[in-house]
């Protein structure tokens, strides 16, 4: 009798272990057997809803209140910034300045991942802007500049890949607008995993890490839906500069009446 169950056991073992194996196969993989994540995608700044025509709707996503850590003293302030009236401040993107890192990766336009052995590339819709991720386990360079955009490398762990992501310039981290900017400084860590979850839904984790605000890291998560049928439009911020910053002078409303 105990046989019997000690194979009723093992039948029912080799069942559930038999399970993430069949899930591993679905989803996407490069030749190398790592996950591909090559495709367009709808990111964060999307409301995921499953239904016809391969639509996914925009929508403002921003970093939520409820997941922060605890300021350190004088990290409110320098966190939460009161509006000015200069545009270039409480908005830079109203004169088509960069949205940066990591506001881009929320920004409600599509995604496109090219994955190659040694290198992720990600080519974001808005403002037409790209981020080569190293996978080939290179570090950091040592004398960063500081850019919009930042540097960053990354690495596999299982089918996860996380990117670091440092050396990025003051800005606003999202699109926060309630008479406040949100500025992270110029110390911003972030760390990015990605992990499909289903062949067509990847579950994005973004951990915050800026110490000249914050008395520790925390971390959100996002989700990006993949649509076969999508492409990537081209978006010029730029275009004519027309209307700059909602000012718009009357040969402006003409023109775009036409």
């Amino acid at each position: 009798m105990r046989n019997r169950f000690v194979l009723l056991w093992l039948i029912l073992a080799a069942g559930a272990f038999a399970q993430p194996a069949s899930n591993r196969k679905a989803i996407p993989r490069a030749a190398d057997g790592k996950p591909d994540f090559s495709g367009v995608w709808a990111g964060p700044g999307f409301t995921h809803k499953v239904g016809p025509h391969d639509t996914d709707t925009p929508s403002v996503t921003n970093f939520d209140p409820n997941n922060f850590a605890p300021y350190k003293p004088g990290g409110e302030a320098l966190f939460l910034q009161k509006l000015t009236g200069d545009v270039n401040h409480d908005d830079p993107t109203a004169h088509c300045l960069p949205d940066g890192f990591p506001r881009e990766v929320l920004s409600p336009y599509a995604t496109e991942i090219l994955e190659q052995p040694g290198t992720v590339t990600f080519l974001y819709e808005y403002m037409h802007f790209f981020r080569v991720v190293a996978t080939d386990g290179r570090p950091h360079p040592k004398d960063l500049d500081l850019t919009f955009m930042g540097d960053s490398v990354g690495r596999w762990e299982g089918d996860t890949l996380v990117i670091d992501t440092i050396g990025l310039k003051p800005w606003p981290i999202d699109a926060f607008t309630t008479g406040l900017v949100r500025y992270h400084s110029d110390a911003l860590h972030v760390i990015e995993r990605l992990q499909y979850l289903d062949p067509t839904t990847v579950s994005l984790e973004m951990t915050i890490d800026d110490p000249k605000i914050f008395t520790r890291p925390w971390s959100q998560n996002f989700q990006m839906k993949l649509h076969p049928t999508w492409k990537l439009f081209e978006q010029i911020c730029e275009e004519n500069n027309r209307c700059e910053a909602g000012n718009c002078k009357p040969a402006d409303v003409q023109q775009k009446s036409k």
